[in-house]
């Protein structure tokens, strides 16, 4: 029989949305914000008017990366430059993967169940805006 595990659903990207929605607004930039289940799929995504469109791949794959190798894109960041023992991980996965903050897994209980990606501000503010995200989630429990 088929193993079942906790992912994350409609309504917790919704949650999760909104509270990044909110985020971006307070640094009065337009965000393209993505939540992926654990699985990595496309569960929900929003384009707030006027944001950038070129942050709408950027996005999506923020969070695929961080659920894909269960790690903050941030995180990879450090780990991919020359010297480190992640240097070229960029180039894997037919070059999907993107090095720089904004890419968050999404924890429960301890059981990564999804990732959350947010792009079109600085690297800072992209990760302040998936932390919001992923904080609405957990004021939810």
């Amino acid at each position: 029989m088929p193993s079942v595990s906790e992912t994350l659903t409609l309504e917790d990207a919704k949650r999760m949305l909104l509270a990044a929605e909110t985020k971006a607004r307070s640094f009065d930039v337009a965000y393209n914000v993505a939540i992926v289940d654990a699985g990595g799929h496309l569960v929900a995504f929003v384009r707030q008017d006027g944001a950038l469109i070129g942050s709408i791949d950027l996005a999506i794959k923020k969070a695929v990366t961080a659920r894909i190798f269960d790690n903050a894109t941030a995180n990879l960041a450090k780990l991919s430059q020359p010297g480190e023992p992640l240097y070229g991980i960029q180039q894997s996965n037919d070059g999907n993967v993107i090095i720089f903050g904004g890419g968050v897994p999404v924890v429960r209980d301890g059981q990564i169940i999804g990732a959350i990606g947010a792009s079109a501000g600085t690297v800072e503010q992209d990760i302040a805006v998936a932390d919001a995200g992923i904080a609405a989630l957990a004021d939810a429990a």
